[in-house]
């Protein structure tokens, strides 16, 4: 019974079977290991680590040998094994995200999901003003924005001292966002923070500054909107007074060609009965109208 418990116990020395899948997480550039879960490797034993479906690293009869897995990503350069079997990957980029298994020649031993995060850039905090028009009113707006460029699976926030104010978030990890978030001038109690599961980077909100700035900008834009209104103003209010005039000339003009008329009274004779129709006529005096 002894000898049957010593067999046993060997035939499991250093061996691990993963019950669960395990999570690493690490920045991209950094170097990561991944556990093998064995204490040793026997010299008749013979490990296999697999990308998805890819064998990238093995070791046989203690020597160790890795493989380019150009199909996920090239490794070539970057895996080193130790006595273990535990792997470790050199200057960590984002395609090598995905699961990683490592197996003996019995039985898988241990299986790890690696997420490989791209680094995160500092947000920039910068004003925003902007002029709101509308039919009957117009006013000035003027905000904060906070910005990061060419990020995947982040968070950006704005903190109002350890409390989130407000957030928004891309998720995908495989592709890349711009993100952009607002917020009007505050005091300085506030920070604009962005981060995924293991890092975070901070800009602090100098409000000072920045509002003084957008302040000045914003009323820039009111004070040249309200020019603008004036000169439209302007240029109605002269046409108006023009076409007035216009119309008082021409009125006082008529009046004046009325008042210069003159009629003259004509001048009759008495008709001699005695005379004859011919003569009469011819003793007709016909008095000229004039028009001035």
């Amino acid at each position: 019974m002894f000898i049957f418990v010593c067999l046993c116990l060997w035939s499991l020395t250093g061996v691990f079977v993963a019950d669960a899948v395990k999570s690493e997480s690490v920045t991209e550039g950094e170097s990561v290991s991944l556990n093998s879960s064995l204490t040793q490797i026997q010299t008749h034993e013979e490990i296999e680590w697999k990308f998805g479906d890819f064998l990238i690293a093995s070791v046989k009869n203690n020597k160790s040998k890795s493989y380019d897995g150009s199909a996920a990503g090239s490794f070539r350069d970057r895996l080193k094994l130790d006595q273990t079997g535990s792997l470790t990957i050199i200057n960590s980029r984002t395609t090598d995200s995905g699961l990683y298994t490592v197996s003996s020649s019995r039985d898988t031993i241990n299986t790890i999901n690696l997420t490989v995060y791209a680094r995160l850039p500092v947000p920039v905090i910068s004003s925003n003003s902007s002029l709101n028009s509308s039919s009957s009113s117009s006013s000035s707006s003027c905000s904060l924005v906070c910005s990061a460029v060419n990020v995947s699976h982040v968070t950006l926030s704005w903190f109002k001292g350890n409390s989130v104010f407000s957030s928004i978030r891309v998720s995908d990890l495989s592709s890349r966002s711009d993100l952009l978030l607002h917020l009007e001038c505050v005091d300085d109690s506030y920070s604009c923070v962005l981060n995924n599961p293991i890092r975070n980077q901070t800009q602090h909100l100098n409000n000072t500054q920045l509002c003084h700035t957008c302040a000045a900008v914003s009323l820039t834009v009111l004070i040249s909107a309200a020019a603008a209104a004036a000169g439209s103003l302007l240029i109605v209010a002269a046409v108006g007074i023009f076409c007035i005039c216009r119309k008082h000339r021409n009125t006082h003009r008529e009046e004046t060609q009325a008042e210069e008329i003159t009629y003259a009274d004509p001048t009759f004779y008495k008709r001699n009965r005695h005379k004859s129709r011919a003569t009469e006529e011819d003793n007709v005096v016909y008095a000229g109208v004039s028009r001035c």
